[in-house]
């Protein structure tokens, strides 16, 4: 499969010699690259003890793909206009691809681990940038021709064999348009901001756009069904020509497809010009400089700094003091203080935990605006008469169970050997260092929050019940590390995570909380029966924190071989 998008991305080597590549050296770097991702294990299945290469990656998650785009056939099903529908339909797919470049592609973009092996070398910045591109080109197109297929097929029937031919014009030409235009932005970012400044720049902007791509996922369908979208005309919609979604459905205008608006044929000349001007922008003017600008990234440290100003420690040393503040033990303040420095450091931990700090009040939003029976206004006048409160602190177990998840991996766990080399009688000690660092620097923080909003709106009632389900959520955390993750933070490739049982233990994680908030729910008329589950919750609390810090190192070596 790779071999024929190898031949297929080499097709216009023309082009890419123009742009001022190597052709032959653009083809080496990437058959290289594309070997080496079909070696890389499976995200999912158990992969702890199989050490052969997983050839059939591309296949698997084509095939995956292709189930889920089973689900953007609803635009083709419910909007009679056919350029509406496709507009839906690639505006979907638009907002799919950038969503996966700025959250996940960017690692590819901005690697640096090509810097000692293909810099020294005699390949010039444009290579090196097409090399990139490409690659990102490939991947995007394996995950987004099978997701397409369905889609395919359909308009394969409605039009004839002229629209099963049509379809891959504008797909291309879309993955193109949204690949250059968001590299495009990143290599103006790294023009405008320092190197030093830019890894904290793009780090927000990932966040940024994933919040507001979660918000667009859960209230765009709704404002559509609100707007009864299926019957809206094209010519009442003034915004639509300036859509680039809108320029590649325009392209079905060349089989015939009738048009509401009089100039769309013309406008599918943009869906054309665009994405190949946007391309030779990137190339010939921003990427020149890329290889300096990657090798200056690289040579920034994420490090906090320690500068004193007037004898007063820097904000930097917090975590210091936290650590002595909430720990007694010096294993234990180690741990504390590695996680907090580390999931400072790590954009990956961050693009993962800090959208579900906004997923849960959008969540909550989102079940308010769901009462059909009356308006958000009306429901939002008597939630002071509900016990809403309840779901939206059990809520925040998600942030919970992705912190506890992903409290373990990194994409550096080869680093964790310096773990193995300290004078440690218990592992167990600087685990639970890193849990109380997880808990203080997220948790604690985001459940104040929640619990001065749920104060503010149902009244100073609701404070022993916020105690009770905060111990509760904490409880459920350590129970998750005690079972699950006893392993040191940071230390264990996400690959190779114990993944065998991965559906039942996501079944569990999510109706161990629901229980939790049922048995609290019943409990809401008795003031004496919540201070005994408090009570119980806390002193379970103490036994399984105890337990999981006194982890020797033969409970770890038991967990490995599980």
């Amino acid at each position: 499969m790779n071999k024929l998008f190898l031949r297929l991305v080499m097709l216009p080597a023309g082009l890419w010699s123009s742009m001022g590549a190597d052709t032959q050296q653009l083809q080496a770097i990437l058959k290289a690259k594309l070997l080496m991702d079909d070696r890389k294990p499976l995200s999912f299945g158990r992969q702890r003890s199989s050490k052969k290469p997983n050839k059939w990656t591309t296949v698997k998650n084509m095939v995956f793909s292709a189930g889920m785009g089973m689900l953007y056939l609803i635009s083709l099903f419910t909007i009679p206009d056919r350029l509406l529908a496709l507009t839906v339909l690639f505006t979907t797919f638009l907002f799919l691809l950038t969503f996966m470049l700025i959250t996940d592609f960017s690692n590819v973009l901005f690697d640096t681990r090509d810097k000692t092996v293909i810099f020294p070398r005699p390949v010039n910045d444009s290579t090196i940038f097409l090399s990139r591109m490409l690659h990102v080109f490939i991947y995007l197109l394996r995950i987004v021709l099978p997701m397409s297929l369905p889609a395919w097929i359909y308009l394969g029937i409605l039009d004839g064999w002229k629209g099963a031919l049509l379809f891959p014009v504008p797909l291309l030409l879309m993955v193109f348009l949204a690949l250059f235009l968001v590299n495009g932005c990143y290599l103006v970012m790294m023009k405008l901001f320092k190197p030093e400044k830019f890894k904290e720049v793009l780090s927000s902007f990932q966040i940024a756009f994933t919040i507001i791509i979660m918000i667009v996922g859960y209230f765009g369908p709704r404002a559509l069904q609100s707007a009864s979208f299926a019957q809206i005309n094209p010519k009442e919609i003034i915004w639509l020509p300036y859509l680039p979604s809108y320029w590649l459905a325009a392209c079905w205008t060349w089989i015939g497809v009738p048009a509401a608006i009089v100039y769309t044929k013309w406008l599918s000349l943009l869906a054309i010009v665009v994405p190949l001007v946007c391309m030779w922008i990137t190339v010939k003017v921003l990427a020149p400089q890329f290889a300096r600008y990657i090798g200056a990234i690289d040579d920034v440290s994420d490090g906090p700094r320690t500068v004193t100003a007037n004898g007063k420690p820097t904000r930097s040393q917090l975590y210091k003091k936290l650590a002595v503040l909430f720990n007694r033990n010096s294993a234990v303040q180690a741990g504390f203080m590695i996680t907090w420095l580390q999931t400072s450091r790590s954009r990956t931990f961050k693009m993962r935990i800090y959208p579900m700090l906004a997923y849960v009040p959008i969540m909550f939003v989102f079940q308010l605006m769901n009462n059909r029976r009356s308006t958000l206004a009306e429901t939002w006048a008597h939630l002071p008469e509900t016990k809403l409160y309840l779901f939206l602190l059990y809520l925040s177990s998600i942030l919970v169970i992705t912190a506890v998840t992903y409290l373990t991996v990194s994409d550096q766990y080869k680093a964790a050997w310096v773990y193995y080399a300290m004078p440690l009688d218990k592992p167990g000690k600087v685990m639970i260092g890193a849990f109380k660092a997880m808990w203080v620097k997220y948790l604690l923080p985001f459940l104040f929050i929640v619990s001065i909003a749920i104060v503010y709106i149902w009244g100073t009632g609701t404070i022993l019940d916020i105690v009770l389900a905060v111990t509760n959520i904490t409880m459920f955390a350590m129970v998750m590390l005690r079972v699950s993750f006893r392993n040191f933070p940071f230390s264990c490739p996400e690959q190779m995570s114990n993944s065998g049982n991965k559906f039942m233990k996501i079944f569990v994680s999510l109706l161990v909380p629901a229980i939790l908030g049922a048995a609290h729910y019943f409990a809401l008329q008795f003031w004496w029966l919540k201070l005994i589950l408090l009570g119980l919750s806390a002193m379970f609390l103490w036994l399984v924190a105890d337990s999981y810090a006194n982890t020797s190192w033969a409970d770890m070596r038991k967990m490995e071989m599980e």
